[in-house]
């Protein structure tokens, strides 16, 4: 017990300082990245360093099954230098079960990254874009489902807002059904409410028809002074490909309101497949961490006097890298709906731990 607590300080000790030295890089780069993108708006350096942070966990997340494996690498590395793994054998204790510490380790972290870094990842990952929408166009786009239809809400140029509603989605392109909005000013006040019987999203512009418009003017009959359009067009920043990339952005969303969020999106007609598989996925992570460690053990849990260290880290990581492609690839097909969603999700992760395993007893037991 006391050399699995050993064990596991360890591997711990790795995996945070591991953890330090790539988010200082990630900030350093995302820094300079977002210096680039939003160049010419004229943001301070307080704001870009803030946007800067508010992406790093989001990158940090992604990033996991590499961190993983290079900690479990520096474990057993350092293990095998100070002959502490010789040591460990020759007390009767396999190499197979020090790995126990580490592996639990492992999915400790992999639940803690489901539990709690996914939530902080959506809430991060949302305000950034807000932010990013309020200093690009003076006010931020965003879109959410309830049970009384769609929500989408955009800025415009001059700094005011509009809050547009709709009961219904279809259509080839973007098109809302029994469209309500309500536009703002700069200020916050009401300035006038449209009613349409539909809204088709074209280039800058939603095309509206049958749409009546009442101003909302301090001393003005709203009814009274309210016009009928066969068709108005009226100013938007958002694209189709926006709007589908917002439904279709799950960083944004936490594991806790997914499948909240698959519901409403399922009874507003929008394919779920991608958000389903996001879902599982997000389960199975922990255990694909964990075969993140297996690997790393495999090719490191030998004595330095073999030879061989650096091909055998190489060898490990390429693996890793291998494996994380294998998952990102299915993940892909189970959106596309060319395999089963729990196919997609807990294939690669059985599949890896299963082989991992298996080269672990070639290695120990021959």
């Amino acid at each position: 017990m006391i050399l699995d607590r050993y064990f596991a300080r360890l591997f711990l000790q790795s995996f945070l300082v591991i953890g330090a030295i790539f988010l200082s890089l990630i900030l350093l780069v995302d820094l300079i990245e977002q210096v680039r993108r939003f160049e010419g708006v004229g943001l301070s350096f307080g704001q870009v360093f803030r946007l800067t942070l508010l992406n790093a966990p989001a990158t940090m997340s992604e990033i996991l099954p590499l961190l993983m494996i290079l900690a479990t690498i520096v474990l057993f590395v350092s293990l095998a230098r100070s002959s502490e793994l010789v040591a460990t054998r020759a007390i009767g204790r396999s190499g197979i079960r020090a790995l126990v510490a580490p592996v639990l380790v492992a999915l400790i972290i992999g639940v803690l990254a489901v539990a709690m870094l996914n939530p902080i990842v959506a809430a991060t990952s949302e305000r950034y874009q807000r932010l990013s929408d309020t200093y690009r166009n003076g006010g931020a786009s965003a879109l959410s489902f309830s049970g009384e239809g769609l929500w989408l809400r955009q800025g415009s140029p001059t700094g005011g807002q509009s809050v547009i509603h709709a009961t219904g989605f279809g259509g080839e392109g973007i098109t809302l059904y029994n469209v309500t909005i309500l536009t703002f000013a700069k200020d916050g006040g009401p300035v006038r409410q449209i009613f349409s019987d539909s809204a088709e999203l074209a280039t800058d512009t939603w095309v509206l028809r049958n749409a009546k418009v009442w101003p909302l003017v301090a001393g003005i009959n709203p009814e009274a002074n309210a016009v009928l359009h066969e068709t108005l067009d009226i100013p938007t920043t958002l694209t189709q490909d926006r709007i589908r990339d917002t439904l279709s952005n799950q960083d944004t969303i936490s594991i806790y309101d997914l499948p909240e969020v698959i519901a409403a999106l399922r009874e507003a007609g929008f394919n779920t497949k991608q958000h389903e598989v996001w879902l599982q996925v997000q389960l199975a992570r922990p255990m694909f961490l964990v075969s993140m460690v297996l690997v790393g053990a495999a090719f490191t849990m030998r004595h330095v006097r073999f030879g061989g260290t650096g091909v055998a880290v190489l060898t490990a990581v390429l693996l890793g890298f291998a494996l994380y492609f294998v998952r990102n690839f299915a993940q892909i097909l189970g959106e596309n709906g060319q395999i089963p969603i729990i196919l997609a999700a807990w294939a690669p992760p059985v599949a890896a731990l299963m082989l991992t395993f298996g080269l672990l007893l070639y290695s120990e037991d021959g």
